[in-house]
């Protein structure tokens, strides 16, 4: 594909929205210092539109996480980092076409943009994360979570960069979450489509697999597939050597959500993978290969009788034996504001 503009990467992102939105001008929040200047926000811009069916919401659309302008990467066949982020929010009470759209989904996209340029993990259709806290900040909103899964009125495209997917971001609850883990995240949001049509994000709802009829179609779903989840992006991961023994470090935020799929993964023949921004720590069957330590890479092998010792690994600061090879060291997990200053300590 040829493009011969300045933007090719821009205007690639505005052609797959023209036909959604024709004739509607966005509300456009450029970014005033550019991150490779020395900026905090990564993105350039975002484009938010306001849509009324199937229910009022905005729907916001980032640019800066695939390649807007000339190519400069090596890839011909991904466009920077090969996607952008969308997400909608369901419009409150009094809201209309002329109201100024909410800020802190920006925010919130230009966290997750900041965590993709910083670290250089890119998120896929069908990661999840723990948000650590209410997905906007100083609300009483039961969605802590996120999920990625392919914008369902943007599909991929082949632009004059790359090719370029449209990921969306959807707040989930707890509940929603752990469903998510025991099954996967394209299963879990399939069914609970019809109570939240395109995904649509509304903080003021509750969990709806407490809807019975809903929570059997997930329970059968996971019955039969077990649990599809293979990483998890995690902010606190580290580990140590000494005396024959390895130490893992983990938050006490992430304690949970570790110990719920090692079982679901490796007694399936599945490996489990936990990424941060620095290193990576795969756990993997114990009939799959040898453990390996290289630089910043772990490949770790669990037994059933580790699996069975990290029941014991709890999410409050302490050391747990897991095997005699292995300990889990848990550390505190600091929940900070917008502004860095810690709000919430776990462990």
């Amino acid at each position: 594909m040829q493009d011969d503009t300045d933007t090719p990467g821009w205007d690639a992102i505005n052609a797959a929205l023209a036909p959604l939105y024709a004739g509607q001008e966005p509300r456009h929040f450029g970014t005033a210092l550019p991150y490779t200047l020395g900026g905090q926000d990564p993105l350039d811009g975002i484009s938010v539109y306001w849509v009324e069916a199937p229910v009022p919401h905005w729907h916001y659309v980032t640019y800066g996480l695939s390649e807007l302008y000339a190519k400069e990467s090596s890839d011909a066949a991904t466009s920077g980092y090969g996607f952008e982020l969308t997400f909608r929010l369901a419009a409150d009470k009094g809201e209309h076409a002329e109201s100024t759209p909410p800020a802190w989904p920006m925010n919130l996209l230009q966290n997750l943009a900041r965590y993709v340029f910083s670290s250089g993990n890119v998120f896929e259709d069908g990661h999840h994360l723990n948000a650590n806290g209410p997905i906007a900040l100083e609300t009483d909103t039961r969605l802590c979570h996120l999920a990625f899964v392919a914008d369902p009125q943007l599909p991929a495209r082949d632009t004059a960069n790359g090719q370029l997917q449209f990921l969306q971001v959807v707040g989930l609850t707890d509940g929603e979450m752990d469903a998510i883990k025991r099954w996967s995240t394209r299963g879990v949001l399939q069914v609970l489509e019809p109570a939240m049509p395109l995904w649509i994000t509304d903080l003021h709802r509750g969990n709806l697999l407490d809807d019975p009829a809903l929570a059997v179609q997930v329970q059968a779903g996971s019955e039969r597939e077990g649990s599809s989840t293979g990483m998890l992006f995690i902010e606190t991961l580290d580990w140590r050597q000494a005396a024959g023994i390895t130490t893992l470090v983990l938050g006490a935020g992430q304690v949970g959500s570790v110990g719920e799929l090692l079982p679901l993964r490796l007694r399936h023949g599945k490996a489990l993978t936990l990424v941060s921004r620095e290193r990576q720590w795969e756990f993997v069957p114990a009939t799959d290969g040898a453990t390996t330590v290289e630089g910043d890479n772990v490949r770790w092998l669990l037994d059933d009788a580790a699996l069975q010792a990290w029941h014991e690994v709890r999410p409050e600061r302490g050391t747990y034996t897991v095997s005699s090879t292995l300990q889990v060291e848990v550390v505190p997990t600091f929940l900070r504001d917008a502004k860095g200053e810690v709000i919430r300590e776990i462990g």
